[in-house]
Order: structure tokens, then sequence, then C-alpha cells
């Protein structure tokens, strides 16, 4: 198949394999920790290869050694082509991969110069198989490694989100707490000691509850590896938080909680249900620390759970830095939690001057039995 014509034009010949085995070498005669970041780099050194090829294989379509020499060159190429696919950046990808598709394809054309067009084609296209090959043993890790890197993204995405609302359902409601406690306590220490006693009491009952929800939060920063924790808080804990919120503050605080309703929502509903009532009665405590009741009322129907909070306004208005202050992301991001649930809820003025809210959750109420 091959001819010699004479020394230099046989070493010609050879210099695309020569060149192509030493970028193997080079990319891989080091340390395993280097490895990878040259491999990154073969996308420039591939393409060199390419167009050595296509240079000798036109316009010395019969140098070098034999065809065996050859082939080992397209081989080379073709190991090239699967690893620059694999890990080279896109945009260095770009012009090494049509090069080296076209210098694998094309290398036979030139001996076949006599025959016809088709027949030139067939070849070109016969040899585009291991192209193709080569490309998709390169891409098919690549696509792995891009859609595990977008899963964990999103994993860390969700686990930002349940961050954010851990932090802001329970500590904030935790620290608001211990706010109010610490304010009572500084206005009644001089007339009533014992009175300051019951409030350090509960600052520190509130400051306890605030480090285990911070606790909580630090177990799931470490990932899936963490020991497990102990499950949210559900329906079943709404008669604690109100005996906690009314001992905290001066808002009278009532639960309705019908039996069927702790066993009617699941656990994802209850906890849902529960954080709900406590970013209520967290903004009671901002915005109208001085309400007389507040009311919360848990209604089962067929096949859901009605969540009502209510309050009535304040003796005093509200202090401005208060009225002023920017609203939280409570509201938004447990109305949009509430609708990933099949649920809604919506907040708004309530009465003369007082606040409602009001969340509809799926539940599943067991059946009465005659």
């Amino acid at each position: 198949m091959w001819e010699s014509t004479g020394p230099a034009v046989k070493v010609l010949g050879t210099l695309p394999s020569l060149v192509a085995a030493g970028t193997v070498v080079w990319a891989v005669a080091r340390p395993r920790a280097a490895i990878l970041r040259r491999l990154r780099r073969l996308a420039r050194p591939t393409a060199v290869c390419a167009v050595f090829s296509l240079i000798t294989s036109f316009a010395l379509p019969k140098a070098g050694f034999g065809a065996g020499w050859k082939l080992a060159e397209v081989a080379v190429l073709l190991l090239l082509l699967a690893v620059v696919t694999r890990w080279s950046p896109p945009r260095e990808l770009m012009p090494a991969l049509p090069l080296t598709a076209l210098a694998v394809t094309l290398w036979p054309v030139p001996l076949v110069s006599g025959e016809s067009f088709l027949e030139a084609i067939g070849i070109a296209t016969f040899w585009l198989l291991p192209v193709v090959a080569a490309v998709a043993a390169g891409a098919y890790p690549r696509s792995q490694e891009r859609r595990r890197r977008s899963a964990v993204a999103e994993a860390r995405g969700a686990q930002r989100l349940q961050l954010s609302r851990d932090l802001h359902d329970f500590v904030a409601h935790d620290i608001s707490g211990i706010v109010v406690q610490a304010q009572a306590a500084r206005f009644v220490a001089a007339t009533d000691p014992s009175g300051a006693v019951l409030a350090l009491e509960r600052i520190e009952k509130a400051g306890l509850s605030a480090l285990a929800a911070m606790d909580r939060t630090l177990q799931m920063l470490h990932g899936p590896q963490a020991p497990v924790t102990e499950p949210l808080p559900g329906v079943s804990q709404l008669p604690f938080l109100i005996e906690n919120f009314t001992s905290a503050g001066a808002t009278e605080a009532e639960l309705d909680l019908p039996p069927p309703v702790t066993g009617a929502l699941s656990r994802e509903a209850g906890a849902a249900a529960y954080r709900i009532v406590v970013e209520a009665l967290t903004n009671i405590r901002r915005h109208a620390p001085d309400a007389a009741r507040a009311t919360v009322v848990l209604t089962p129907t067929a096949t859901t759970v009605e969540i009502r909070v209510t309050n009535d306004r304040g003796a005093r208005p509200a202090p401005a830095r208060r009225r002023v202050s920017r609203g939280g992301l409570g509201i938004p991001a447990l109305t949009e939690h509430a609708r990933d649930l099949g649920g809604t809820l919506s907040a708004g003025p309530h009465g003369e001057g007082g606040w409602q809210l009001v969340a509809v959750l799926p539940a599943t109420l067991p059946k009465e039995t005659s």
C-alpha cells in the first residue's frame, strides 16, 4: 500500500504519529494528581496532531514506513479524540474535534484517487464510524458528570432553602420570645423581682429551644452521613407552642385542635402546619405585641384541614420602627411550601385593625365506623 520515497519523506510521514504518541505520553507521564490537569489541556496539542496528519495525508500520501504505521497514527488520534471530548473545556474542544475527525475520516481518500467519487465518499463514511464511537466514548461520561453536578447543585439549593426555613420559622420565633421576655424583665425587675425571675426562666427555655433548632440546622450542613436528628414538630406540639406563646407575652392565645386533625395530616403537612402557626405567632409578637387575643383554629373537612390564625388590634399602635421595617420572607416561603403540598395560604387584614392568616392543607380523615 505504501511505497518508500526516501528517508526524509519517510520521517515526515511518521511525524504526525510521533507527535500524537508524544502527546499521550506527555499527558500521562505525571503524578496521578497532575494527570487530570493535563488531560484538560490536550485539546490544542490534539488539534496540532490532526493538522500534521491532514498535511501528510494529502501532501505526502505515500510517505512513512507502511500501512501499519498510519493505522497506529489513526488509533492514537481516536484515543486523543475520546480524551478531549471527555475532559477539554468546550471553547478548546470546538476546533480540536472537527480537525481530528477530518484527519481520521479523510486519511485514506488520497490513496483512492483513481476510484469514483462515490467510492471515496463511502470510504470516508466508513472511517467516520470510529470517530463517532470515540466521541460517544468521551461524551457519555461527560454528560453523566454534568448531570451529577446538576443534581448536587439542586440538592444544595434545596438544602439551603430548608436551612433558611428552619432558621426563620423556629430560631426567629424563639429569639423574638427572648426579646419580649427581656423587655418585660427590665420593666418589672425593680417592682416585682419574682416576675423577673420567671421571665429569665422563660428566656432560658426559649434560648435552649433556639439552640436545638441551630443544632438541627448544623446537622443538615454535615451532609447525608450526619446522624439522624429528631423529626420536625407537628400539630401535636401546637398546645405547647400556644402555652409558651401565652406565657411569654401580653397576648392570650387560644387553640382549637380537634382530635381527628392530628392523624389526618401527613408528616410533611403536619410539619408545614406547625411552621405556619409559628410564623403567624411570630408576626403577632413582632407587629402586634400588645394584641389582647389571638386564636388558632384547625378545622377538618373531608379532604383538607384549614388553619386560621387571627389576632385583634393592639391597644396601642406598633412602634414606628416596626411599621417601617421591611417584610420578611416567611409568608412567601410558606405560601410556596403550601402550594407544593397541594394547598393554599393567604394573609391579610381582619376585622378592625386585626390580622388573619388562613392556610388549607390536604388531609385524609379517617372514615367513621358505625
